[in-house]
């Protein structure tokens, strides 16, 4: 009786322990990594279902759209304070089954302020551990800089690395093991970001996309603030839809056909010398031809933005996106949304007139700021073992592409003129802001970046696709810069196999 009380007891023990074992789960485990500067704000195991954003102020849903199923996994929700006055809020959430075996980190927008939860759910679809974060502060704008420099810090790359360093831990202590590779995807912001950390951090990620990079930030936004103030300048400027159009007309007219075919596509806008005086009214204003003043009004918005010393903050939009271009439209009153990094990070003011405003001093002093990179040595990068891929929009109507040109431009000139095994560029012929547009611009970049950094093979062109309604109705490839795709003469021109890439 005695020894039957006893394996019962033990029975019962054995059982207890057991249940206990597999009550707490790997994602219940994290709460208890202690990590210095983080406190949880949420650590839980998310069963598979419909993916809703987590509820709380500024989380960045975005549109609504229809449900994504997302797998289950576990999330972890930190704020991280690297300083007295950092607020950063991180989330990374981890596939409880068929994990990949990689972090993949997503990144922002404008002035970010919100964590890119869409972004993460399509990342942990895919199977990545994803992560994110706010950089820092809530809200699209730089009111938060006022007063507050280690949130500049925050902004300009703090929170970005931060959340690596501990996303890396939560992973090891997770799964028991650290990734067998580490992405960065971000475009606009997320750009900027990107190249920030490939300067600063060249360790942190081995496969980089850096899509239309907002870098620098403050030039950016002070060529935008110049603009503004030129046209202001030149009233009775704005063009009516109509004119936009037949400004559209005679660009296409000049240069469509550049590539071999007329699609509504300029393969290279850098080619077209459109000169906007041939659309002068001879006599009478009509809706077909433009006025002085409108004639001023193209030159400003494709002009680049120059300092007195002839050097360019940024570059102008480019010929081919005219019907996006909203400069093109409207007289501005106000300089605009870029407006925050003069008065805010440069002279931390925030009712300084912008009538005070001097393109030279005023980014040299904002520049001080530290937020971007203006490093093209990128040998720390490429010795990590690292691959750079840069893509941009030809009619981008948010942040002029040619920058982005100009930058690869310098890193050639720089390194040396074959950089290629680690680092290219792909422009994109009539693709908008990140996405959308005429152009072909849907393509698996993360696919693209995996072959390049973990099988060795290197894009020489990426095979893109234009999607109307869900369907493919036109394929064409995107080419390595400087190379072109150019029209072979046979076949149809929606048809990528019917382009040859090569340098016009």
């Amino acid at each position: 009786m005695r020894s039957l009380t006893f394996l019962a007891r033990l029975c019962v023990a054995v059982c207890a322990t057991l249940c206990l074992a597999f009550a707490e789960t790997p994602c219940d485990h994290l709460k208890s990594v202690s990590l210095p500067g983080v406190t949880f704000t949420a650590v839980e195991a998310v069963a598979a279902g419909p993916y809703q954003a987590p509820a709380r102020a500024g989380a960045g849903a975005g549109p609504a759209v229809a449900p994504q199923i997302l797998p289950a996994h576990c999330r972890v929700a930190a704020t991280l304070r690297p300083s007295t006055d950092s607020d950063i809020k991180m989330e990374l959430w981890l596939p409880v089954e068929n994990w990949n075996g990689k972090f993949e980190m997503v990144g922002n927008g404008g002035w970010a302020g919100i964590i890119s939860f869409p972004q993460m759910a399509a990342a942990l679809r895919e199977g990545y551990a994803t992560a994110s974060t706010d950089t820092g502060h809530e809200g699209g704008n730089g009111m938060f800089a006022l007063g507050h420099p280690e949130k500049i810090v925050d902004f300009g790359w703090r929170a970005v690395h931060e959340t690596v360093v501990k996303s890396k831990a939560l992973i090891q202590a997770y799964y028991g093991q650290s990734s067998k590779y580490s992405y960065w995807n971000g475009c606009s912001t997320g750009g900027r970001q990107a190249l920030v950390e490939v300067t600063k951090f060249p360790d942190d990620f081995d496969g980089v996309l850096a899509g239309a990079p907002a870098n620098p930030h403050i030039h950016l936004h002070a060529a935008g603030v110049e603009r503004s103030i030129e046209l202001m300048k030149n009233p009775g400027g704005a063009l009516s839809q109509a004119n936009v159009e037949a400004l559209h007309k005679a660009v296409l007219a000049k240069c469509d056909a550049l590539d071999g075919v007329k699609d509504g596509l300029i393969g290279d806008p850098s080619k077209c010398h459109f000169d906007p005086a041939s659309l002068l009214c001879k006599g009478e204003e009509t809706e077909g031809c433009l006025s002085a003043a409108q004639v001023e009004t193209v030159k400003i918005v494709f002009a680049d933005v120059k300092t007195k010393k002839g050097e360019i903050i940024w570059t102008g939009y480019e010929p081919g996106g005219e019907l996006q271009y909203a400069a093109l439209k409207s007289t501005p009153t106000q300089p605009g949304g870029g407006w925050d990094s003069i008065r805010i990070l440069g002279h931390q003011d925030a009712d300084y007139d912008f009538h005070k405003f001097d393109l030279d001093s005023d980014v040299e002093l904002a520049d001080k700021s530290g937020i971007d990179a203006h490093t093209y040595d990128l040998s720390p990068f490429k010795q990590h073992g690292g691959k750079l891929l840069l893509y941009h929009g030809w009619a981008d109507p948010a942040i002029p592409p040619g920058n982005t040109v100009n930058f690869y431009s310098a890193v050639l000139e720089k390194m040396g003129p074959d950089q290629s095994a680690w680092l290219k560029l792909y422009m994109v012929p009539g693709m908008q802001h990140c996405a959308g547009g005429q152009g072909t611009d849907q393509f698996n970049k993360m696919a693209v970046m995996e072959r390049w950094r973990e099988d060795g093979k290197a894009p020489a062109q990426i095979v893109a696709a234009h999607v109307t309604n869900g369907q493919v109705d036109m394929t064409r490839p995107l080419c390595p810069y400087p190379q072109v795709a150019v029209y072979n003469g046979a076949g149809s021109t929606n048809d990528a196999g019917n382009f040859t890439c090569r340098v016009q």
